[in-house]
Order: structure tokens, then sequence, then C-alpha cells
């Protein structure tokens, strides 16, 4: 009875045991319905207006495909290399695991596996420690994916789950990541490949150990012959295939950072970071690509002519010994092997020699040698080290440069034969820093975005984020309340010295660009010459609460000076404000809401969030009308005159600050407005003549020239409600038959004048508003700058 007893008790004790022990190596598997509902770590991909991919969040890129897609060549591979009882066994191969065991102990060291396939998907799952439990943990979770899943099932997971090295996860990314192509195009030779792969990824990597890869390539199509799955013939030819090792290129993918950015913020602000880099949403968005590459373009070229005019700053170092500009060499050709040269990039070369004679440099850019002829490095005369802003002195060619020298160069041409030297001209990496937005007027959807020089290195975003003086970009919001306050583009208003009392002795004296006084000045020609005192004399009429009101309206959101400074663009405003408020002008006086995602998508296809167009009227369209007629003569023939280039109606203005610190340019055509600005994030001046005009202009007309160039060329809309009529230049009456460069000139119904100007004379209508010199001066508080310019 006893020995039962006891008997009972062990039974009892085993069978807890055994409870206790299967629970605690079952304990945190993985649901079946998990994998049944297979939801892995997917990208989620952000999408162009036109459906091109133009960014990816992820923590492991992997792409699910059906295993229908795969060609079964790579079913095969992998079944050769792997699991080639793969559809006999039950999830563990008893047989494999004895014989991996007999090799391993005659070897001295593990040279073989015994995993089926179903415990590699089963790892995979898992955490990777190396445990004596993990293993046990991994032969259970076998057997239960074995027994709920069929074999086509558990191929799909596995061939979808596998990391494959180089970022790669799952089969379609692999197949993008090392032959740049779709997972149903490989072929035999690349499938076997890549099935070689999972065993050691960075080992085998043909990207990093090619001979390697290869070898394992033949281990793979050995075993495929071994199992009948292709002949000897078959495989002798797909070794023999020489494999292109590739990536899969993107003109789309990484063309927008800053504006993908934001997209990044704003999904985990509001959705949180798991759902963006686990869930794989689709992000489908406003930006235009091509429209983008424009503006990336006229933003680097920009920075690049302005940094130029500063001077040559020198060589960026200077390698002394061979031995180490053969390792400069080396290392440039190994990022040659993935990216090889391509016109209108920019390497780092090394000066080879000085050639005096014909001042030239040979240029080697890896094991490629290339020319700088003097044309193409002139600007480097100026010779500036410290990169003052106007700072510098000329000095010859031959002086600045000598061998061993480390220097940026941009390719121009790519010669078809490699014994052809590569034409090159001189670069060097811009100081200061510039932004670019376009907005679509109508519906306020972002087209391009640019927020700095390179957003590997600063990813501050100048043109949502930095707050800089608008200077006389500002002005057409000025003149915009005015219109609506009894102005017309006739109006004269007298161009003449104002001064300002302070509280104490000081005095604000505020000036235009060029120091002198033109007398009276009509309205038109006033901002088309961009005339500070007029400006001031205007606000200070209609006054400076209803402008703030008009510039709340049109979008801006940034505090206000509530002073006369406010006509010179004193208050610090963002690139996407000011982009805003000449899109209304743009839109007929509908000022649209900025926005970038039209339509977010999760993995099942459920729409989460559909956006559309939001606009609000805050103008009438004849005010709206006469401003951008006012501002297409800032480009005809005021200070714009540089975006006549353009070639198509083009309305804009100028703006430049204290110091030259900033310089901007903000305009638009029918169905496109874009603002760009260039200046140092430390606000120092960009130097001497480095205007609006000079400076930010060029990227605004180099931007719309690639933008605009398949939008058929329109002039702007008329509304109802306006009359025109010629009108004399001098006194802002209708001209005469005698009236010399008289204007046709566009006014509210109603507003025109009545009267004609005299045949000789000066006299001005009484219907017309004028400011006088008359007008005493007032105390205002003093404004943080002394003079504005254009």
């Amino acid at each position: 009875m006893r020995l039962l007893k006891l008997l009972l008790f062990a039974t009892i004790a085993l069978i807890i045991t055994g409870f206790g022990t299967y629970f605690y190596f079952t304990r945190g598997l993985p649901s079946l319905e998990t994998l049944q509902d297979y939801h892995p770590n997917l990208v989620t991909t952000v999408y162009s207006h036109d459906g091109r991919v133009i960014g990816e969040f992820y923590i492991e890129r992997r792409i699910v495909v059906p295993l229908e897609k795969m060609p079964p060549h790579l079913v095969n591979a992998f079944l050769a290399a792997e699991d080639t009882k793969f559809f006999e066994h039950k999830g563990i191969d008893y047989t494999s695991i004895f014989r991996a065991l007999l090799k391993n102990v005659m070897a001295g060291k593990v040279v073989q596996g015994g995993s089926t396939i179903t415990q590699q998907l089963a790892k995979s799952i898992l955490s990777s420690e190396r445990k004596l439990s993990r293993k046990v943990r991994e032969a259970i979770l076998a057997f239960r994916i074995e027994k709920n899943l069929n074999k086509d099932e558990i191929l799909h997971l596995y061939l979808n789950q596998i990391y494959f090295g180089n970022g790669a996860y799952g089969i379609q990314t692999a197949a993008e990541t090392y032959f740049g192509k779709d997972v149903e195009e490989l072929d035999l030779a690349e499938c076997a490949l890549l099935a070689g792969l999972p065993k050691a990824p960075s080992k085998y990597s043909p990207h990093a150990n090619y001979d390697l890869a290869k070898k394992r390539q033949e281990f793979i199509l050995g075993r495929m012959v071994e199992e009948k799955f292709i002949t000897i013939e078959q495989a002798q030819a797909a070794l023999n295939r020489k494999l292109r090792i590739r990536p899969k290129k993107s003109d789309s993918l990484g063309v927008a950072p800053y504006f993908t950015e934001e997209i990044r913020k704003y999904m985990e602000d509001k959705y949180g970071v798991d759902a963006l880099y686990k869930d794989g949403l689709e992000i489908f968005t406003t930006l235009d690509v091509e429209m983008q590459k424009a503006a990336n373009i006229a933003v680097m070229d920009g920075l690049r002519d302005h940094d130029k005019r500063r001077g040559f700053r020198g060589a960026i170092k200077t390698l002394a010994s061979e031995e180490t500009i053969d390792s400069f060499r080396a290392e440039i050709d190994k990022k040659l092997a993935v990216d090889p040269l391509e016109a209108g990039n920019i390497y780092e070369g090394i000066i080879t020699a000085v050639n005096t004679k014909n001042m030239t440099l040979s240029v080697d850019i890896g094991s490629a040698h290339g020319i700088v002829a003097q044309s193409d490095m002139e600007w480097a005369k100026l010779y500036n080290p410290k990169g003052s802003p106007d700072g510098g002195k000329y000095e010859e060619l031959s002086k600045l440069f000598r061998a061993g020298d480390v220097i940026q160069v941009m390719v121009k041409s790519v010669p078809a034969s490699s014994s052809t030297l590569v034409p090159l001209r001189l670069e060097q990496e811009p100081l200061a820093q510039a932004s670019l937005l376009a907005i679509e007027p109508e519906t306020g959807g972002i087209k391009a975005m640019v927020g700095g020089s390179d957003f590997t290195k600063t990813q501050f975003n100048r043109a949502t984020q930095a707050l800089r003086q608008p200077g006389s970009s500002f002005k057409p919001i000025i003149y915009t309340a005015a219109l609506d306050k009894n102005y017309t583009p006739a109006s004269i208003v007298i161009d003449s010295p104002l001064v300002f009392d302070e509280i104490k002795d000081d005095q604000w004296r505020p000036k235009n660009y060029d120091d002198q006084f033109y007398g009276p000045t009509t309205v038109r020609e006033a901002i088309a010459r961009s005339r500070n005192i007029i400006t001031i004399k205007i606000l200070q009429d209609i006054g400076i609460d209803h402008a703030i009101t008009y510039a709340k309206a049109l979008g801006i959101n940034s505090p206000l000076a509530r002073d006369l400074s406010l006509a010179l663009g004193s208050s610090a405003v963002t690139l996407t404000e000011m982009t805003t408020a000449f899109s209304t002008l743009a839109a007929q006086g509908i000022k649209p809401e900025p926005y970038s995602i039209t339509k977010i998508v999760d993995r099942t296809g459920a729409v989460l969030e559909e956006n559309k167009p939001f606009t609000t009227t805050v103008i009438s369209p004849q005010t709206a009308y006469i401003m951008t007629s006012l501002l297409q003569s800032v480009v005809e023939h005021g200070t714009a005159a540089r975006a006549r280039a353009l070639g198509r109606p083009a309305a804009g203005k100028t703006g430049t600050t204290n110091n030259l610190n900033d310089a901007w340019f903000v305009g638009y055509v029918p169905g496109l407005t874009a603002g760009a600005w260039i200046g140092y994030d430390e606000e120092k001046p960009l130097g001497h003549g480095e205007t609006g005009s000079q400076a930010a202009l060029p990227i605004w007309l180099k931007f719309m020239q690639g933008a605009a160039s398949q939008m058929p060329v329109r002039n702007f809309p008329i509304p109802d409600g306006l009359e025109f009529a010629k009108i004399d230049p001098e006194t802002g009456l209708l001209a005469n038959a005698s009236t010399q460069d008289a204007i046709f000139e566009v006014f509210k119904a109603g507003t025109a004048p009545k009267e004609f100007a005299p045949v000789t004379g000066k006299t001005r209508s009484t219907d017309f508003f004028m400011i006088d010199t008359d007008s005493k001066p007032v105390k205002v508080k003093k404004p943080d700058i002394t003079k504005f310019v254009d």
C-alpha cells in the first residue's frame, strides 16, 4: 500500500512538473490567431500626388507578397538549402537533427544545422537569445504552427518574415535591395543567391563579400541538382551568369526630406510611433515630384552662386603622403562602385597637378581622372579664407591650389570612354541657408518644400519654423489694406523725407534703398520701385490696426509690431505665412489653408483620414486682382525685372532686410505660388549687393522655370466689378491727347478719375487722396531697425 501511495504521489508530481514545465516554456508564445492573421512590421509609405513613393518609415523594411508571386525556382532553392523534407515532416526533422549532430561532433565545431523551415520561422518570431529554453520554445511553436497552418501558409510566412541582410526583411525587399527588381522577376541565379543569405546575411552579402556569396550560390545550385529541382546544365548556366548587384533605384524616394519630416512629425503626434513605423500605412500627399526636383536644384544653385560671389575659402584639406592619397582614392572608389559618376553630382576630388601653362587643375575622383578648366574656377580668384560676407582679396589662381589638395567638384558630363578626362567645375559647400515653399493657391496643397541646404546636416525647417524679417516683401500686405481704404493704383503720394521724434533726442529717419527721394509718385510706381517712404506714409494714413487686421486675414499669424516699421517688414514671420498671403492674392482673395496630406490608409485598405482643401474668402476678388496687377509691375519694370525671363505673366515682390541679413522673393503665376528666402542662421549680412533681387529671386525664377514648364501659359483672370482707363503717370488723372507715356490702369468700378490731366502744369485732382509733407512728425515707438532696403 505504501508503495502504491509513493507511486501515486510520484505520478501526480510528475504530471504537475510536466504541466509546470510546459506552462513555463509556452507562456508568452505568440497565439495561433496572430500567426493565421499575419501582421508583421511593415513599411509605411508616403506617396506624391500622382502615386510615386517619396518616403518610407519602418523598423523592419518589409513588403509582404503572396506565395503565388514567387517563382518556383525561388521556393525550390530554399527547400534545397534549408529543408528538403519540408512537405514530409511535422515541424521537426529528427533525421536532420541527428545527421547534423554527427557532422558537428566529427568536425569538432558547428558546421551544419538541423532546423526545419518551420523551426526557422518560429525562431524569427521569438527572441534571438542563445539559450536552451529558447530552443525548446522554438520546437513547441514549430509543432503548433504545423498543426494549425498548411505548408503553403508556412512558406508564405517564412519567406516574408526572414532577414536577408542590408536592412531587407522578406523576399520582396531582398529582391529590391540586391537586384533592383520585384520578386516575380528573379531568375534561377538570383534565386539561388538569395536562398543562401538567411544562413548568415552579413557573411554572404554580395555587397560585402561577393566571392563568398558566389560560393554559397554554387552550393545551393548543387543541392537543387541533387534534389532534381534543376538539371546540371541549368545549374552551370546560372553559376556562369554574371550578377548585377544593385539596389532598386527610385527617382522620387527621398526627393523631399523636409516635407516627409513634416509628415513624420504629424503622424507621430496623431497616430503614435508604433503605427508609423510598424503598421504599413499608406500616406497620400499633395507633393509634386517634378516640382520638388526643380526646387531642390533651384535652392542649391542659388546657395552655391551666392557662396561663389563671396569668394573661395580654400581646399577642404591637403593630403601629404602617398599612403593617405591612395586610401582617399580607395574610399571614393568604394562609393563609386555602388553609385557611379553622374553628371550634375558633386564629389570630393584630389588635385594631382596644377597646370600653370593653361591654368587647369588635374583632379582625380577615386580612379577617375578629370580636369577643371580655368573658366570653371574663375570665381575662386576672390580668395576669402575666413568666409567674411565682404572679405577677401583677388589672387592668381596658380597660388590658390597645389597637388594633394582635396576640393569639391561637380561633374559636368560623363564621357563615353573611361580614357577621356571628366570635365569638372570647382565648387564649395555653401555657408548660407535657403528655403523654398510652393503652394497651389486654389487649394493650399503644398507642391514643393525645401527647408535648408542639406537635410542630413540640419533638420531645422526654414520654410515652416524660421522666423525672419521679410523686409519689403511685406509691403503688398500694406498696399492690399490701402486698396480697401480709398487708394487706387493711380493715387499720388509724395516721396519726401520723414523724421519721427523719439522719446529723448533720438530720431528715426527712414530712407529709400538708394537714399533718394522722388516726389509725387503713383502707388503703382511706389510698389514697383519699392519706395520705403511712401509705404510708411500710407500705413500712417490707413492705421496700423487696419493693416494688422488685413495681415492676419491674409495668413500672417506671427506677432506684428504695432508701429510704422511694420510697413518695412520689421516683424519676423515664416516663409509659410508669406507664401500663404501671396497665395490669397493669387486665388482672387480666397485664402487657402496650406496642407500636405490628402489621405491615410491602413494595411487593410481602411481610410483613417481624408483631407479636402479648406479655403476662406478674406478680401474681394477686385482688391486681389488690383494687387496682383501692381505686383506684375514689380516684375515688368521694377525690382523683380529678372523674373521677366520666365516668359509668362508673373507677379511678386522682393524683400531685403537691414544690413542685408535676409533676402526674399515671393511671387506667383496663375496656378502656382512660391516663396524663396536666403540668409545665415546666425543672422549676419549676406554681403554687399545681396538683395532680394540678387540672391532670392534667382532661386524663385529657376524653380518656376522648371515647375511651370508643363503648365499652360495663362493670364491672371479678371473678375467683374473693375474698370480700366488711360492715366497720366505724373498726375494720376485721365490721360489727354498730349500725355506722354500714358498707362492703362485698373480700378474698382466707379473709382477711376473723372478729370483729365492738364495739358501743361501739374495740378492734381482733389478726387485723389494725397499725403503731403506738411503732415507733422508723430512720436512712435523706436523700430528695431534703422533702415530697410529692397
